[in-house]
């Protein structure tokens, strides 16, 4: 050891520590040995497989050629059997012997002898240690039986005329066939169907059956009567198909037996192939099959993805996307991974839909069935979540998986996306359109608080209508409700449009009012054409260009509009000589009408062109004398910077803060205004809103529990100045986050801010604990446990129940809920024996027939607003692929976004002060020149004298002696009440007895009067039978509220409004009277648009011109 390593000599100095580490390249140089990888074994034998067997081209190309040879000696036997003449006679040589001509001999055997040894090379090669498995495979014994004897006779010349069976290739060939087209599948990695690879056998099968028959008939009858080749095809083809004419047949037990086994065989093998066929078939009637490559590229087609496919979520589509005459041509592709419904199944077999829509059973996440539908062609894929599952967030986990499936594979694909919860929002941010279904549910719960029926005037604004719905009913409210459904929102450039060119160069509301004036049509908002953010309602301050783009609500498009004018002599001659440098616009319009329904325009005979230099948009003031008509102010093509729209938009705020300063011995509140700190979900859009100065702390949150900051521990306590908004949810969830905002955006005045009271404890004791006896509305939104019901229609069926409890216990009270079904909607507020909702079920189901797309729509729950459906709002999600800003415009209305100088929606009441404007159209000039607010409908409510059945006949308490107790406990004011609808009773013992014992004292009474007749007391019977379950549900309830310690005033006061119903007309005609009590949906301007650009001048403006325009403004334009 000392010897070696003495031996070992010291590194150089350049060897140092970092050297060691990384080596020496010139050092290491000297040993580097390439090494040659191979992915298959280098032996002659894996090379010669690699060739034959593995590679997928060669091997096509031998199976080709092998195919070839096979048909080449089927085609040499024939050959043979048309020159073969056997001689006379019958004799059993005649089987066993032919004549073969020598050139025919000699291409026999090369094919022999090229075929076999072909096939102990392909035995060799796929040997794997069973060489008997080899042998005894039917393949190979045909092959020996065809080939062997030939190469015999190459040694042994006396048996070349030895009959040798070739016809038997012909199922070496259907063999070679079927492994050349799975070559061929894997050398062009396509894949044909399973269907056709089946026929294919099928019909190769038929042929090599019909094929060997007949050359087996024909060489064994050579022993008999010697039948020709003919014949024997002939005789095949007749037994084959079991005609049976008779006229040929076998003679000899040879070709008999021949026959027998040949039947044997065909009934053995056709039938297991017809049913594999069969059952391809139907896999494939399952599955859909695939869409045409060729009709992708000549046709345009869309996807729809979704993960379970009913009948009800498919007619929507059909019809919304249909309804459009440019999408007529369109083909629809349905992804769907499950099995498709009976009920789908029988739709999609009507002429109408079969020629268009196709049904594939596939996944999005795989890419083999996104190119069975063709997914890289589609003009737009929509995606649809299943808003009946248990787990609404797994459900929008996988509508996120299959977005980014989509986009994977078609990344110039547009997507529409649907999504359940907001939280989930952000991950699919990158698709074209999103619609979240939560957001808009409490936006338009939230909404229908402050703006009654909002979700009704949205769902009718994205529907597709005829505005035809109604119009044969005998009630004057249907016909006019259903004309105004067809108003939709349209666009078009300023510059191409009729409507509106003419107003270039003047301010929006001044082009608003004129197009609605002559037209009929409600201009709402613009977009600027190097702007892409929609501002509805811009202001007056919007000088409308030739670029912009307009939205406008009408029945129909322009495009699609014919446009009459009259124009009338008198006018023409008198001319406007002596009105001023005015032309155009500013005079009084000639009488025009759109060739549409329900698009009448209207002349204001009372308008007076005022100078343009008129610097006011205030009111013009009523002659002190009150003997003339208030006239209304015109509308300005231009706002000046004197204008009174600052100032009366904002001094709400201002006016708000004086009034609560003011107030004597009352809790003032203050706000600021901002945006909420704390965003419960990534996506949600920054609102300004009017928010606490500093946070509560979380124990004042509870309302029936005190804390150390206060002991308040009911509604009654806090002295709630404005009526509460109760939502009754099963979890705070983060929707609610959009059912805050809308009632506490900072364009609403601190004077209309509701208090929100959130239940989370669905019962009597906690309804009356929070205060729903002071609550203008309740919204009830806990449908969430019920959604693992196994009939899906039954989802709803909690909230119902919840809705209909509530809606007997507090029948005045306005109960606002939203259902999964629309179908369900028919369950609200149910009264089984009202024959008035009996008609109008008749009625729905009689529009259903006509085809339209809202038959819904007259259910008087919806028409009222108390109840919508979020599927309807699936349409919103349709029209977006034709109309691409309905989303924004709805998020806009709904206050969802908001969009700087966008204004917002709200809505004002006619009072008896506001009857002298008569008519809409002068309304809508009244708005425009005051405030510069757009209406865009009227929320009409009406009493109605509703039919009854005989068991619905109301009591005249003034008749009864008896029951004015009753009327004056509940307080029942028979002046609003012209008749009244019972709801459906329940039978209970004590309510009979009681009703009973009022029943006979009313019998007693009638004896002394002789005019009352049986049938008299048989309705006053039953009316007071239902006067007593009212009492005693009256009676619960005061009971309850005395065991919480709670007055009962307000419940005394509680009416039931039972012979009212309500009703949106959305753009009604400018003629359209104005009544008591209507609703007016205004789009009212931003109050902050104008701030930045009128700074210090506002303040001044408003000091200056408060006292004119403020009172008389708020009294007409105040919600």
């Amino acid at each position: 050891m000392t010897e070696l390593e003495s031996e070992v000599l010291p590194l150089p100095p350049r060897y140092r520590f970092r050297d060691l580490l990384l080596g020496d390249q010139s050092f290491q140089s000297d040993d580097r040995v390439q090494v040659e990888f191979y992915v298959n074994e280098n032996t002659f034998k894996e090379r010669l497989k690699l060739f034959f067997i593995k590679n997928q081209r060669s091997s096509l190309r031998i199976r080709l050629f092998n195919f070839s040879l096979k048909l080449l000696t089927c085609l040499l036997y024939i050959v043979r059997v048309l020159l073969d003449n056997p001689e006379e006679g019958i004799g059993w040589s005649h089987i066993f012997w032919v004549d073969r001509k020598m050139p025919l001999w000699a291409v026999q055997v090369s094919i022999a002898l090229i075929s076999f040894l072909e096939t102990m090379l392909l035995i060799y090669l796929s040997y794997k240690g069973n060489i008997w498995e080899q042998i005894f495979r039917i393949s190979f014994i045909l092959e020996m039986i065809n080939t062997v004897p030939f190469i015999i006779t190459i040694f042994w010349p006396p048996l070349r005329n030895l009959f040798i069976p070739v016809f038997l290739n012909c199922w070496l060939a259907k063999y070679a066939l079927e492994n050349m087209i799975n070559d061929l599948h894997r050398a062009i990695q396509r894949t044909q169907s399973a269907m056709f690879n089946q026929v294919l056998i099928l019909i190769c099968t038929l042929l090599c059956l019909v094929f060997t028959g007949t050359c087996g008939i024909q060489h064994l009858e050579r022993a008999g009567e010697k039948l020709s080749l003919f014949k024997s095809f002939y005789f095949c083809i007749v037994t084959f198909s079991t005609v049976g004419y008779g006229d040929v047949t076998p003679k000899i037990w040879p070709s008999q037996l021949l026959v027998v086994i040949m039947i044997c065989v065909a009934l053995v093998v056709l039938p297991l192939q017809f049913e594999e066929l069969v059952y391809l078939w139907m896999e494939r009637q399952k599955s859909g099959g695939n869409y045409s490559r060729h009709r992708a590229q000549t046709e345009k087609h869309v996807v729809l993805c979704v993960s379970s496919l009913k009948i009800d979520l498919l007619m929507d589509f059909l019809n919304e996307f249909y309804a459009h005459p440019r999408l007529q041509d369109y083909y629809v592709v349905i992804l769907c991974p499950t099995e498709m419904d009976i009920q789908v199944r029988r739709v999609l077999q009507i002429p109408l839909w079969s020629q268009r829509v196709i049904y594939l059973q596939g996944s999005a996440l795989k890419d083999q069935d996104l190119m069975r539908a063709k997914m890289d062609n589609g003009e737009a894929c929509f995606i649809l979540s299943s808003r009946n599952e248990v787990d609404r967030t797994a459900a929008d986990h996988q509508t996120i998986l299959r977005a980014w499936a989509v986009k994977d594979f078609a990344p110039n694909c547009p997507l529409y996306v649907q999504i359940l919860k907001p939280e989930n929002k952000f991950h699919v941010k990158f698709a074209d359109h999103v619609v979240c279904e939560e957001e808009c549910k409490y936006a338009m719960l939230a909404l229908n608080c402050v703006c009654p029926a909002t979700s009704t005037l949205i769902t009718l604004l994205v529907h597709t209508s005829r505005g035809q719905e109604g119009q044969e009913s005998p009630e004057q409210w249907q016909r006019m409700y259903g004309r105004c459904s067809g108003n939709e929102v349209y666009h078009i450039r300023m510059g191409d449009s009729k409507f509106f060119m003419e107003y270039e160069g003047k301010s929006f509301t001044y082009a608003a009012f004129h197009a609605h004036k002559k037209y009929g049509v409600c201009l709402i908002g613009i977009r600027r054409e190097d702007n892409k953010s929609i501002l509805l309602n811009p202001g007056p301050r919007h000088i409308m260009a030739a670029s912009d783009t307009c939205f406008y609500i009408n029945i129909t498009k322009e495009e699609n509009s014919a446009f009459i004018f009259k124009q009338e002599e008198k006018q023409k001659k008198k001319g406007f000589a002596g009105r001023g440098t005015y032309d155009g616009p500013s005079r009084l319009p000639v009488h025009s009408i759109i060739a549409s329904m329900g698009t009448v325009a209207m002349d204001l005979q009372n308008t007076e062109c005022r100078p343009a230099n008129s610097s006011k948009l205030a009111l013009p003031a009523e002659n002190g004398s009150g003997n003339r008509r208030p006239s209304i102010a015109p509308v300005l093509e231009l706002a000046d910077t004197s204008s009174l729209l600052p100032c009366d938009l904002l001094s709400d705020q201002s006016e708000d803060e004086m009034t609560q300063s003011d107030e004597e011995g009352s809790a003032v509140v203050e706000y600021v205004k901002g945006y909420p700190p704390n965003s419960p979900y990534i996506g949600s859009s920054p609102t300004l809103c009017h928010l606490l100065p500093e946070k509560a702390p979380f124990c004042c949150l509870r309302l029936d529990k005190g804390c150390k900051h206060n002991s308040f521990e009911d509604a009654k306590a806090y002295g709630f100045k404005n009526k509460l908004i109760i939502v009754s949810a099963e979890t705070a969830g983060n929707g609610l986050y959009n059912f805050i905002v809308p009632l506490r955006a900072y364009y609403r005045s601190r004077k209309e801010l509701n208090p929100i009271v959130l239940l989370l404890d669905n019962n009597l004791d906690s309804l009356l604990q929070c205060g729903i006896i002071y609550a203008d509305n309740l919204v009830v939104v806990d449908k969430e446990s019920t959604m693992s019901a196994e009939e899906d229609y039954m989802a709803d069926a909690k909230t119902i129940v919840n809705v209909q409890t509530m809606f007997r216990l507090f029948p005045s009270l306005s109960i606002i809920t939203e259902l999964t079904h629309p179908s369900n909607m028919r369950f609200m507020q149910f009264r089984a024996k009202d024959s008035y909702s009996l008609a109008l079920s008749k009625l729905e189901k009689k529009e259903r027939e006509n085809g339209s797309n809202l038959a819904f729509m007259f259910r008087l729950p919806f028409a009222a607003g108390r109840v919508f459906s979020i599927s309807m709002l699936d349409t919103l999600l349709y029209q977006s692929f034709v109309k691409d800003y309905m989303i924004t415009i709805t998020r806009l209305l709904l206050g969802l976004d908001t969009t700087p100088g966008s204004g917002y929606l709200c809505a004002m009441k006619i009072t008896e002060d506001d009857l002298w404007i008569r008519t809409y159209g002068r309304l809508f000039q009244k708005l425009c020149s005051s405030s510069a607010e757009i209406p865009i409908g009227i929320y009409r409510t009406e009493s109605h004298m509703f039919a009854t059945s005989e068991s619905q006949i109301s009591i005249n308490v003034e008749d009864c002696e008896d029951t004015k107790d009753v009327k004056e406990h509940w307080g029942i004011k028979t002046s609003h009440h012209r008749n009244s609808c019972s709801s459906d009773q329940s039978e209970h013992p004590l309510l009979r007895r009681k009703s009973m014992q009022w029943a006979r004292r009313l019998s007693r009474k009638g004896n002394k009067h002789s005019s009352k007749t049986a049938e008299w007391i048989s309705q006053q019977r039953l009316s007071l039978y239902r006067r007593s379950e009212r009492q005693e549900l009256s009676e619960l309830v005061k009971n309850r509220m005395k065991h919480l310690g709670l007055p009962t005033t307000g419940y005394d006061e509680m009416n039931d409004h039972q012979n009212t119903l309500s009703y949106v007309l959305i753009n009604p005609p400018p003629d359209t009277r104005l009544e008591l009590n209507d609703i007016v949906y205004l789009i009212r301007s931003d109050p902050l648009a104008h701030v930045a650009n009128d700074g210090h001048s506002r303040k001044s403006s408003c000091s200056n011109k408060l006292g004119p325009c403020n009172p008389e403004t708020r009294d007409e334009t105040q919600l």
